[in-house]
């Protein structure tokens, strides 16, 4: 297939595809599926052989936000019945850190529900950074707390954090069909605030909102215009309460065809595949290893996901391996750019080593908005699943803020 062969091309090179080439790949049948697979995957191992970075996710403060997104089950006004608690301490978070790191992950990622951070909240998150630092040589540490104003960056990075992630979600052009409380700029410019404070930026999108494939290639082009270092890729759990709780529109294929243009737009940065995978990807997920290098360890921010060990045993089953602790995620062309975390070259989708928190389980924590680039051409919707999974949507009861150990 001369696509394919075009887009591992430029894939090695770190060369951008045309939009034409990636709205093609989502088009592509289910009888070319396997190939598709197979050509982004010459481009994964190219950058990041078989390795499968592990991150997990502790939830500080969960429910009660103030924001309106259509796809967090945090949201304002919220019905669906989750877990709702005020801030970990210290200690708190870093037990439940210890239980994501003893299966295997490099990076914690803590999140909280809000808008963004108040002053003295970035001194509590300050103070939980250090308590898990303190016991934990070697990690990671991202932080997820919203829209950041200024300075709080800079506070964060001073405090040990290592990341900072905020998604995008969608594209510009849809952006206010999800969320009114903020704007797409709102969350671009957070983007850039950690940037700009040497923190290792972490932004991704949601899938399967009702967006089309042009929605889709705007989003994935505006993020490698913004160069994080990591893209998460979440696919919407429709969590019943939500106002997108009837939102099926994805399904196994689709979701593997998402990941690969992702890794052909974004060739040598660390794709993660974040919440949703376990509803959406379901039997599917050893493939999506072979186009994303990085997962989410366990139960998200207030769903829950695959077993830790499960996770575990299929990355060792489909023939990959847990990155370790002292191993650099991204090539060292990134790491070398610009010296490391909080650095870039231009021109490809995010460099630097690690990649930051970033999942919530595609129902967001914190607020979101972003930056993107315009709608190109005429919006196709994307094909409806016909038969939704509210099956495997489970409402996290264990973990963060309970007294039941967590799925890890």
């Amino acid at each position: 297939m001369d696509l394919l062969n075009t887009l591992v091309d430029k894939g090695l090179r770190r060369e951008l595809p045309t939009r034409e080439e990636a709205l093609a790949v989502l088009a592509t049948s289910d009888d070319e599926l396997l190939d598709v697979v197979t050509a982004a995957g010459k481009v994964r191992r190219h950058w990041f052989g078989r390795r499968v970075k592990l991150n997990y996710l502790v939830n500080l403060k969960s429910g009660l936000c103030p924001e309106d997104c259509s796809y967090c089950s945090q949201r304002l006004g919220s019905s669906t019945g989750i877990l709702k608690y005020t801030w970990l301490k210290p200690e708190q978070a870093s037990e439940a850190a210890a239980a994501g790191l003893a299966g295997g992950a490099k990076r914690v990622c803590l999140v909280a529900s809000g808008r963004g951070p108040t002053d003295r909240d970035v001194d509590r998150v300050a103070g939980t950074i250090k308590a898990i630092k303190e016991q934990n040589e070697g990690v990671e540490v991202c932080a997820c707390l919203g829209l950041l104003s200024d300075g709080q960056a800079e506070r964060l990075r001073e405090a040990g954090a290592d990341a900072y992630n905020h998604n995008l979600n969608t594209s510009e052009s849809t952006y206010g069909d999800i969320t009114t409380t903020h704007t797409y700029a709102d969350r671009v410019d957070t983007v850039n605030k950690a940037h700009a404070a040497g923190l290792s930026a972490c932004s991704g999108l949601i899938a399967g909102m009702g967006e089309s494939d042009e929605d889709l290639v705007d989003v994935v082009y505006s993020l490698r215009e913004l160069d994080p270092d990591s893209v998460p890729v979440n696919f919407l759990i429709p969590v019943e309460g939500t106002p997108l709780a009837k939102e099926w529109n994805l399904t196994p294929q689709r979701c593997l065809r998402i990941l690969a243009m992702v890794r052909f737009v974004c060739p040598d940065v660390e794709v993660r595949i974040a919440g949703g995978r376990e509803v959406h990807l379901r039997t599917m997920q050893p493939l999506a290893l072979h186009l994303a290098n990085s997962i989410f360890l366990g139960d998200y921010l207030t769903t829950e996901g695959q077993a830790g060990k499960a996770d575990l045993e299929m990355i060792a089953d489909a023939g990959f391996e847990v990155e370790g602790a002292g191993e650099v995620t991204l090539p060292q062309h990134r790491v070398t750019a610009g010296g490391g975390c909080g650095s870039h070259e231009g021109g490809g989708c995010g460099s630097h080593e690690g990649g930051g928190c970033g999942s919530e389980a595609a129902e967001s924590a914190g607020c979101g908005s972003h930056e993107g680039g315009g709608v190109c051409g005429t919006a196709t919707p994307a094909p409806a699943v016909s038969e939704p999974r509210t099956d495997l949507v489970a409402v996290r009861r264990r973990g963060a803020g309970t007294d039941l150990a967590p799925n890890a």
